[in-house]
Order: C-alpha cells, then sequence, then structure tokens
C-alpha cells in the first residue's frame, strides 16, 4: 500500500488543528491528504501487505463512526477511514457535499492510498456512495461490505419521526433552518439524540466511541457553514434513493464485485425490507441481518458485526480479499544480485567437478 501523504493540515486559525485529530480519528491515526483541499481520515493499522479496506461513514457522520469495529478487524486486515467533504474534520472548502461530489473524492481518495483495487466498507450514505464507485471504477474495487446502507426506496411503513424528518430536510429552505436548530444543541445532546435515532439500544455503543463523538461534535460546532453542507448532502440522499434516482439503480444493477449487505433489523431509517427486497433481487449478494440492532451496527454491535464479516471475507468474499491483497514489491537490485550468486556459484562448482572427474584414474577411454 502506498504510504499516505501527511499533508497539508488545517491552517493555524482552524480549531481543528490543535489536538484534535486523535479524537476524530477514534482508535486510529489522523493523516491529512490534499485532495481539492485538506481531507481528514483515520488510519487504523494493520497488517503492511494486508488487503485494504476503505471504511465510508453516512449522512453526518465520520470516520469515528468506525472506531469501535476497526480494532476488531486489523489483525487481518488494514482500515482507511477517510471524512467525506462536509463531516467530520472535513470542510467543503468549495467542494460539493452531494452524494456524486462525494463519489468523486472518494474515487481520488483511493487513488491516493493505493495501487491496488480495495474492499469498500460503507454506511449508510457510504454504502450508497460505495456502490455508486463500484460501478463507476470497478477495477478499482475488489469488494464491498454494505453496511445498512441507503438503498432504493421501498413500500414500507414508515417511521413517523424519520418520515418527518426526511421530508422536512428535503426542503431547501426548512432543512437547513432545522440543521441549524440542531447546532444550537450541547454537543451531548447533539450524540444523544443521533444515537437514539440510529440505535436500538444506544446503551450498547461503547462509552469511548460515544466520548469520541461528543468531542468531534464540539468541533464542528466551529463550523459555519456545516449546516448548509449537511443540507446538501441530505438532499441529495433523498434524491438518489427516491423514486427519481434511476441512475442509483442501474448502478446497482451493474455490480459484478462481491457482495455483502449487512442489516440491522430494527433500523428505522433503512427498513430491513428494503436490504431483503435488494438481496433477493441480487442472488450473488450474502445477507445477514442482525437482530435487535439498528440503523449502525458498526457502533451498536461491533463484536457480532466483525465476526459477520470476517466470516465472510473467508468464505464468499475471499476472492474480494484476494483481489484487495497489494502486489508483492520488486526485488531490488542488490537483492537479485545475492539471488543471482549463489546459483552463479553452484553452476560454477559443478563445472570444476565435472572437470576435476575427467582427470581421474581409470576414467579415461
Amino acid at each position: 500500500m502506498r504510504r499516505p501523504s501527511t499533508s497539508p493540515e488545517p491552517t493555524a486559525s482552524d480549531p481543528t488543528r490543535h489536538g484534535s485529530d486523535d479524537i476524530a480519528s477514534g482508535a486510529g491515526v489522523s493523516y491529512w491528504a490534499d485532495i481539492g483541499g485538506p481531507v481528514h481520515y483515520a488510519d487504523f493499522g494493520g497488517p503492511p501487505r494486508a488487503p485494504l479496506i476503505v471504511c465510508v461513514h453516512g449522512l453526518a457522520g465520520s470516520a469515528a463512526n468506525w472506531s469501535a469495529l476497526a480494532p476488531l478487524l486489523t489483525r487481518q486486515y488494514r482500515l482507511l477511514a477517510p471524512d467525506l467533504a462536509g463531516h467530520g474534520l472535513t470542510r467543503s472548502a468549495r467542494r460539493g457535499t452531494d452524494v456524486q461530489s462525494n463519489r468523486q473524492l472518494l474515487h481520488r481518495f483511493i487513488e491516493h492510498v493505493s495501487a491496488a483495487p480495495v474492499i469498500l466498507m460503507g454506511n449508510s450514505m457510504g454504502g450508497m456512495i460505495s456502490v455508486l464507485e463500484a460501478s463507476a471504477a470497478a477495477d478499482r474495487v475488489a469488494g464491498l461490505i454494505l453496511v445498512d446502507p441507503a438503498l432504493p426506496f421501498v413500500p414500507a411503513r414508515p417511521d413517523l419521526l424519520v418520515a418527518t424528518m426526511f421530508v422536512a430536510g428535503g426542503l431547501p429552505g426548512l432543512g437547513p433552518a432545522l440543521l441549524r436548530g440542531v447546532q444550537l444543541l450541547s454537543p451531548e445532546a447533539i450524540v444523544t439524540s443521533t444515537l437514539s435515532l440510529c440505535c436500538h439500544d444506544p446503551s450498547r455503543v461503547p462509552a469511548d466511541a460515544v466520548a469520541r463523538h461528543i468531542a468531534l461534535a464540539r468541533h464542528r460546532a466551529h463550523f459555519p457553514e456545516a449546516a448548509h453542507d449537511m443540507g446538501i448532502a441530505t438532499r441529495s440522499v433523498i434524491a438518489t434513493a427516491g423514486p427519481g434516482g434511476h441512475s442509483y439503480r442501474a448502478s446497482i444493477a451493474t455490480l459484478r464485485c462481491p457482495v455483502l449487505l449487512l442489516h440491522g433489523e430494527r433500523d428505522r431509517l433503512v427498513p430491513v425490507s428494503a436490504a431483503r427486497a435488494a438481496a433477493q433481487s441480487h442472488p450473488s449478494w450474502s445477507l445477514i441481518v442482525l437482530p435487535e440492532v439498528g440503523h449502525v451496527p458498526q457502533l451498536e454491535a461491533p463484536r457480532a458485526c466483525a465476526d459477520a464479516i470476517l466470516g465472510w471475507l473467508d468464505g464468499p468474499g475471499r476472492a474480494a480479499a484476494q483481489k484487495a491483497s497489494p502486489a508483492p514489491p520488486a526485488p531490488s537490485a542488490p537483492s537479485l544480485i545475492r539471488r543471482l550468486l549463489p546459483a552463479r556459484r553452484s553452476r560454477a562448482g559443478a563445472r570444476r567437478r565435472r572437470s576435476s572427474d575427467r582427470g581421474l584414474p581409470g576414467n579415461s577411454s
């Protein structure tokens, strides 16, 4: 894997410059890449020559969303998690925050960190963006792990609160106003309300992961553009998954890589019926439904999530893991010389022995 660039960092006037990187990345190490502007990402580690999994968070999420799950996977795999534009510590900086703009940012990020194909693991909007990337750049994506992805809408009895939020968020005037209102809440209240919506049992989320999300919410309170950026992203997700999102449906139909569809049975935002419908339409996909789990299994049930992922990568998804393994490095000139010298010495020794044998008594004709 390519060693990621660590520049540029935010400017000295940016409140994220000092002391926030480790908090924002969770259990990983923070880096900044220059991809049309600063992009923050977390390197969760893993064996240097292991297959690379790039983790793509959902709407209003960040790299910290993977902090509970990542340590359970890094014995066998390398994990990187970018903050998409307008999310986490990656400010939009005149970049788009809609689905397609962040798909293009993800593509450039993959090119930045890896010469080999990668496995994309996406949650919610991140699953949608991962699907679009796998369709648009099939040679760069070895496999997909879709964790409660934002899927095309299917007929289902809607959750009243979720339906109200999506309708309001989809209105250009009302959506940003509501998001600005959310920003007036304390960081603790923002994280508590988000986990209550996304989890079936928020008490199962590890305390250290909750603390990281609160710290990140405190930093994002300094971003005046956050509500505007989030409004654009929200409307884009709704438009992409809704009845008019024909290109998204077409992209799903073109997927040829191995796919694991991992879905919480109690997901209020994307009903499990949508996952079952997608799996029924694509028999080659592997569907695993986690009982009593909501929209973010990687936070609410990280062990069950990890077991499902590792089992799939060792079984139906093995081809994806093999394809995402970096090619062995080409031997350097000194190592080639060291490798050739023993062979030359061996051949020279054989010639000397043959010459000696011809000179022994009894060997002449």
